[in-house]
């Protein structure tokens, strides 16, 4: 190696953030294993490097002994002395062993031993990274599609949108830019990769937090969500100030907030609901756009029977049991609803007062939003959370392809009684 080398290493150095030292100690490592493979794969040798000048040395390791057995690692007391003065029995010396062709061999596995250098800092500084931004949201371009997964181009590397996390019917094109959520960095042998959904209800939470500034700041707070990727998404929010709506804040001046991330979600329906302390009219709530008569609850099972108008029992249950799936989701609880005429005295009887769960609301909320949770079918994205002291008499409002039409889907609704 010369010094063109050394000036190439310092600026790696600079560029890469790869340190000399580690690109030094590899590769005396590699030549070491090289000299054994080439030369004498018995011999006891180590190798120095001149950091400045390049200068490249090989030593074997020779005991000093008085009988030598095996002259590849032994050496005589008197020849010992004979290198190095005051040398004694059991010593190690060094003998120079650096072999005239060793330049090529040298620059050879330095080249190699730089090349792999880069590429393994690379892939760690990619991989620190994405790994801190596991949970969040990202902006990419669709790269390829291949074997129903479609590659994400991140800048810096590429990301997997596995067919698992992707938006059922939803039509990808090349160089299309969309978000995605992160939703798993894995350290491979092959280098970090990305796993990147369109699925997760995650991806609506980040949206809501980019969209709407009073979620940023913590004065409205998402409680739960629940969602049906490509269909409906039902979202739970409150407020810290009684000053600002949750639901006005969410779907925003006529509905451009709201309608900013239905139109990235690909005309995904979007139900904004308040979340209340109440069980009963939280459930209530949930079932919007559906007027709710009673709910009857069962605390320790967590059931509750819906009673609705024998009118509204279809809109309550919606398409395929949609609506009240997204809602038995949304509030942890199970649901069964009934219209009036079906309802029995005996079910009417169990209805009890519901006793609110003690906790520390707002510490529960803040742990709730900071830490990372698997997503699994049947839960919403968020744990329940039960309060005292917060109160909200908002109404749930409907936001779908147009928040300010008057229809069924977009109407705002009014709390029903307990």
């Amino acid at each position: 190696m010369d010094a063109d080398f050394i000036l190439a290493l310092n600026e790696i150095e600079r560029e890469k953030g790869i340190p000399k030292s580690v690109i030094f100690d590899a590769l005396k490592k590699a030549l070491e294993k090289s000299y054994e493979k080439n030369f004498n794969d018995k011999a006891n040798v180590i190798v120095e490097i001149d950091e400045e000048s390049g200068k490249i040395d090989v030593f074997s390791l020779l005991d000093v002994v008085e009988d030598v057995h095996d002259p590849v690692t032994e050496i005589l007391l008197d020849s010992a002395r004979n290198m190095q003065a005051g040398v004694k029995v059991g010593d190690v010396i060094r003998k120079p062993v650096t072999p005239k062709d060793f330049g090529r061999i040298s620059a050879q596995t330095a080249r190699n031993i730089v090349i792999q250098k880069i590429k393994d800092a690379e892939r760690e500084v990619v991989y620190n990274e994405f790994a801190d931004r596991e949970k969040e949201m990202i902006t990419g371009t669709v790269q390829r599609y291949e074997r129903n997964n479609v590659y994400i181009n991140m800048g810096r590397t590429e990301g997997l949108l596995p067919l698992s996390e992707q938006v059922p019917g939803e039509r990808v094109v090349a160089n299309q830019r969309m978000k995605l959520f992160i939703q798993e960095v894995r350290n491979s042998p092959k280098g970090p990769q990305i796993v990147l959904s369109r699925a997760n209800p995650g991806l609506v939470i980040r949206m809501f937090e980019t969209e709407v500034p009073e979620i940023s700041d913590g004065v409205v707070e998402i409680f739960s969500i629940a969602r049906e990727a490509g269909s409906r998404t039902k979202i739970a929010v409150f407020s810290r100030d009684e000053n600002v709506d949750p639901v006005g804040a969410c779907v925003g001046f006529k509905g451009a907030r709201v309608r900013a991330i239905v139109d990235e979600l690909g005309g995904e329906k979007i139900d904004i609901i308040v979340w209340d302390k109440d069980i009963r009219t939280f459930i209530a709530n949930a079932l919007s756009p559906s007027k709710v008569t009673r709910v009857i609850v069962k605390e320790k099972e967590k059931t509750a029977l819906v009673v609705v108008p024998d009118d509204q029992l279809s809109l309550a249950i919606g398409k395929e049991g949609q609506n009240a799936r997204l809602a038995a989701k949304l509030t942890g609880w199970k649901i069964d609803i009934k219209g009036e005429s079906f309802v029995t005295e005996e079910e009417l009887a169990e209805d009890v007062p519901v006793s609110p769960t003690p906790s520390d609301f707002f510490d529960a909320i803040h742990e709730l939003q900071t830490e990372s949770t698997d997503e699994t079918e049947n839960e919403p994205w968020f744990d329940e959370v039960q309060a005292e002291d917060l109160q909200t008499d908002e109404d749930s409002v409907t936001a779908a392809d147009d928040p300010i039409e008057e229809n069924a889907d977009n109407e705002t609704q009014e709390n029903p009684p307990a």
